[in-house]
């Protein structure tokens, strides 16, 4: 990590990410730089699915040049589910696999439209890369995985639940 330049933050310090915001906004304002990577989602998902990207990436603008990944799994299949294995039967099975295949699509660059915000930016990219993958559209984030569903949320999907019924 020391011979790239990586920047690491936590998450849930609201500091943190301003300064995260801040240094991507420097680096892609300098041209002579490379490109940053930024993994949107936060956390992977099963290959079936595109989970709510955190806005943070598209909030300082830029030209973002989406990449669609998609594992295929008839050789070995890269996601690991921890409710199902141990970190050390997941590395046996990655490493005592025929191969990890997969396919990757480098989409046209997307910018900012001027009406847009930062969240309705990242789900044009999200829709983007989700109809190239052939995966469907999540409106929520990786952090169900791991935490307890906000009231609103539940509340939301109680609502639009009963418009359609």
């Amino acid at each position: 990590m020391q011979t790239s330049q990586h920047v690491l933050f936590e998450r849930s310090e609201m500091k943190d990410r301003h300064l995260v915001r801040k240094k991507i906004s420097e680096h892609i304002s300098d041209k002579a730089k490379l490109p940053i990577l930024i993994f949107p989602e936060g956390t992977c998902i099963n290959n079936t699915s595109v989970m709510m990207f955190k806005k943070g990436s598209f909030e300082v603008g830029g030209t973002i040049h989406p990449v669609a990944i998609k594992y295929d799994p008839r050789f070995g299949d890269a996601f690991w589910n921890s409710t199902k294995y141990s970190m050390m039967t997941y590395a046996f099975n990655l490493m005592t696999s025929w191969a990890i295949v997969c396919n990757v699509w480098y989409l046209p660059p997307m910018v900012k439209e001027e009406e847009e915000d930062a969240v309705h930016f990242a789900n044009r990219v999200k829709a983007v890369i989700a109809a190239q993958g052939g995966m469907s559209v999540l409106p929520w984030d990786g952090g169900l995985k791991r935490k307890k569903v906000k009231e609103s949320f539940k509340e939301e999907q109680q609502k639009r639940y009963c418009q359609i019924v």
